[in-house]
């Protein structure tokens, strides 16, 4: 169903979809397209919201800057400098981040207000919107749909899809911050975690890489066995190619609560950021864990990364599917 939800800064309407299936209850607003609760429950059956956010709009508003619950675009993650070359012309765009543009600029995708229908199984939302040529700087207009649905087994799963009519980047994300043990709960820091990536991209002191990916092997870096997640994370991981198709890119357990969340994606990296950097509302550093699918940092001006360019009459797609379950003291996330 949905349901009125306040309005954006500039008037609009903003309306709450609420989607329910088996045992997981979703709620997601058409300002940017953010997933404001995940409803799951524990190991004793006691349902709680596991994703950090606010209860209406004005919270969203008043605390941009984390993205809470977020789609991020046109470019996720950061591009250096605030400019990029595509076909041999230079695009600058806003620098919202030290000399970096940052998740689309000062107004991206977490800003807007999106159309909304539901899904064509009955099970979801789908958002849409259109970004015109030049918006933040990105060239071409951009046609683009989020769709959030529920599976059978109560999985929440994202599909994105795009259309330019002109040469652009895109890399499209959402920003949610998990705890599973129930958001404003505490710290999320003992959550035990594992990624399958054996490589990650370096970065320097503003968070743009500064070459080709490196092993973890050795490193604080490692999560391909699980371990406790701690604090100072904001990297990109670039996962295991060689994953068998429907197998976890990453696993995070919560060993109180019992709760498991099984991540799978189509997209070549995850960002881990432990939430360090934070202090909104109700919410601490350290509160929730992001754990972005998306492409690398940086990739339009790194040819060496997976590219990110979308031309006219391609279609740009991706997914990624969050899975819940319960386990004992003893669980640890696998492989899947």
């Amino acid at each position: 169903m949905s349901e009125p939800a306040g309005t954006a800064p500039d008037g609009t309407a903003v309306r709450r979809w609420v989607l329910e299936r088996a045992g997981t209850r979703v709620r997601v607003l058409t300002y940017g397209g953010v997933l404001q609760s995940v409803e799951v429950p524990d190991r004793d059956g006691v349902r709680a919201n596991v994703v950090l956010g606010f209860e209406d709009v004005a919270g969203y508003v008043d605390c941009p800057s984390p993205y809470f619950g977020a789609l991020i675009g046109r470019y996720a993650n950061r591009i250096a400098g605030g400019v990029f070359t595509l076909d041999g012309r230079a695009h600058r765009l806003p620098r919202n981040d030290g000399p970096n543009c940052l998740h689309g600029g000062g107004r991206g995708f977490d800003k807007r207000v999106w159309a909304a229908e539901p899904a064509a199984d009955g099970y979801g939302v789908r958002l849409s919107l259109v970004s015109p040529d030049g918006e933040e700087g990105f060239p071409g207009r951009l046609d683009v749909s989020a769709t959030y649905t529920l599976d059978a087994a109560g999985a929440l799963r994202i599909g994105y899809r795009a259309v330019t009519d002109a040469p652009t980047v895109v890399n499209l994300t959402n920003h949610s911050y998990w705890n599973l043990g129930g958001a404003g709960t505490g710290g999320a820091g003992g959550h035990v975690l594992r990624i399958a990536a054996g490589r990650l991209t370096p970065l320097d002191g503003d968070s743009v890489p500064t070459g080709p990916p490196v092993p973890v092997d050795g490193t604080r870096f490692d999560f391909r066995e699980p371990r406790e997640v701690g604090s100072g994370y904001d990297h990109n991981f670039v996962l295991d190619q060689g994953r068998s198709p429907g197998s976890a890119a990453a696993g995070l357990y919560d060993p109180v609560s019992g709760r498991v969340l099984t991540v799978t994606t189509t997209e070549p990296g995850l960002q881990l950021y432990t939430g360090d950097h934070f202090d909104a509302g109700p919410f601490k550093p350290g509160d929730g864990i992001a754990l972005e699918t998306q492409h690398f940092p940086d990739s339009p001006n790194r040819p060496d990364f997976p590219s990110t360019v979308l031309r006219p009459g391609e279609v740009f797609t991706s997914a990624t599917a969050y899975a819940f379950s319960t386990a004992g003291p003893a669980v640890r996330p696998s492989g899947g």
